[in-house]
Parts: structure tokens; sequence; C-alpha cells
């Protein structure tokens, strides 16, 4: 009798099944091996048919380089043989190709990203010195116009009365030619 242990509800059970009648291993080997090779035989000839019937196919195998290698089997194993060494290699020089294509445009941008941010970095610096110096020269010359017109004034006093004169008169003389 076979058993198998169950969780149920938190509690172990022991579930017994009914033992089935078991078969010697011939039996089982000479069923499976000619039910398995019935079938494998009739599903290869299915995939085939389906790739000789394929019109590509069927146009590479008419053409005179097959011909040739179907009447020179040693050949044939040479070329096949070839061509099954050569896959490695050449798969591996076009995946190393790729990626190394990858990496460059990968690095490429890398790099000229590093570059614009430099470049704006500096810009940045740059009009930042800029504004700082014109603050500072305005600066500069507003006080050196402070400085100057109070010296003026302290020390010729006489010439802001004349500009002030100066002044009146004109407005004067602008109020009479508009009253007229």
């Amino acid at each position: 009798m076979c058993g198998v242990c169950m969780l149920s509800l938190g509690f172990l059970r022991v579930v017994k099944f009914p033992p089935t009648p078991l078969k010697t291993s011939k039996e089982v080997r000479v069923k499976m091996q000619a039910g398995s090779s019935n079938e494998m035989w009739e599903g290869w000839n299915a995939i085939s048919n389906q790739v000789y019937n394929n019109p590509k196919v069927t146009a590479l195998m008419t053409s005179r380089a097959v011909q040739y290698l179907n009447g020179h089997p040693v050949l044939a194993l040479a070329v096949m043989t070839f061509c099954a060494t050569a896959v490695v290699p050449v798969s591996l020089f076009v995946f190393f190709a790729v990626v190394t294509l990858v990496m460059g445009v990968g690095a490429f941008l890398l790099f000229e990203g590093f570059l614009l941010f430099m470049g704006t970095l500096s810009l940045l610096c740059i009009l930042s010195g800029v504004a700082f110096f014109s603050l500072v020269a305005s600066a500069f010359v507003a006080a050196f116009y402070m400085v100057t017109s109070n010296v003026l004034n302290y020390y010729y006093p006489h010439l802001n009365k004349v500009a002030k004169e100066h002044e009146k008169s004109d407005m004067d003389e602008m109020t009479q030619n508009t009253i007229q």
C-alpha cells in the first residue's frame, strides 16, 4: 500500500490510495519504444516535408552547388563541418562588434553630455562674473559721481547757484512764451 501525507486544516492525515498493478519494466520499455518511435518518425516526416515544400528550400536544393555536394558526400561533410565550426567565432566577432558599437555610442553620448555640462558650467561662471563685475562697476561709477558732485558743490557752491539761476531763467522764458 502506498500513502501520501497531506496537510488539511492544520492536522496531518494520511490518505491511502489503492495499489495499482505494476507492469514489468520490459513491458513498459517495449510499449514506450514502439509508441514513441512511430510518433517521433511521423513528427519528423511532417517537419521535413514542411521544410522541403518551402519554395526557398526547393530553390536552394536545385542549385548547382547543392547538386554537386549531393554527388560528393565527403566534401559535403567537410563544408558542413566548416560551417558548424565557423558559427562560434563568427558569432563571437559579430557580438563583439555590436557590443563595441553600442559602448562606443554610449561613451560618445556620455562624453558629449559631459562636454555640454562643462560648457554650461563655464558659461554660467563667466556670466556670473560678468554680472558681478557690472554691478561692482556701476556701484563704483555711482559712488564716483556722488563723491564728485558733493566735492564740487562743497568747494564751488557758486556753480550750483549759477546752474539754478540758469534753470530759473529758462523756466521764466518758457512761461512767458506760453502766455503770449
